[in-house]
């Protein structure tokens, strides 16, 4: 058995103490450690996973809950036809709200280019202070 084989055994934690031994010791090393754990994928970090937004997180949280014993039926029909109806209730809203959140900023977005282009409109056009006519 190998040397990492045995640190994965111990888990994370082995693993970072080593790591912040060897940047004790010898920096150089402990950075060669670091770039190791990361390409590796050992951190869980890295090339190996992805960074999702918080939309792609909480999508990806809800088909895990959707799958999970948990999202399966109570044993109770009319509780589960409730819930049913109140989640995909709630989804709606949800996408209603959004829709609404950027009608508003739109809006917003429209107001202050109109009032961008007013104070252009009512600018004077000739040299201001401190200017000397061409």
């Amino acid at each position: 058995m190998g040397f990492a084989a045995r640190m994965d055994e111990m888990g994370k934690p082995a693993w970072i103490a080593l790591l912040v031994l060897t940047f004790i010791i010898a920096w150089p090393i402990g950075l060669a450690l670091l770039a190791y754990l990361i390409w590796s994928g050992r951190m869980g970090c890295g090339g190996h996973g992805r960074w999702y937004g918080r939309q792609e997180r909480m999508e990806r949280w809800r088909e895990n809950w959707r799958r999970s014993p948990w999202s399966g039926s109570s044993g109770n029909a009319a509780f589960d036809e409730y819930r049913a109806e109140t989640l995909k209730r709630l989804e709606e809203e949800e996408k209603e709200f959004r829709g609404f959140l950027d009608r508003l900023r739109k809006a917003k977005d429209k107001a202050e280019f109109d009032q961008f282009m007013a104070e252009r409109k009512n600018r004077p056009q000739g040299p201001t202070e401190g200017e000397q006519p061409a």
